[in-house]
């Protein structure tokens, strides 16, 4: 199971992504969300870098 927790609030969005589809579908599903989620992520920094005082992103690792 893929668990996508979006959190919308006073200015600030999180996103949280977890999990993995574990189906034999031969890890479709799970490359899709992961491609998705990367290609924004990668996107939003790109903008963060156009417009720095515009625009902020922190990506952490864990």
């Amino acid at each position: 199971m893929i668990e996508i927790r979006a959190r919308l609030g006073d200015g600030h969005t999180s996103i949280e992504v977890d999990g993995h589809e574990g189906h034999a579908r031969g890890g479709v599903v799970c490359a899709g969300v992961s491609a998705i989620v990367q290609t924004a992520l990668l996107g939003l920094e790109q903008i963060a870098r156009q417009n720095p005082d515009l625009v902020s992103i922190t990506i952490t690792e864990e």
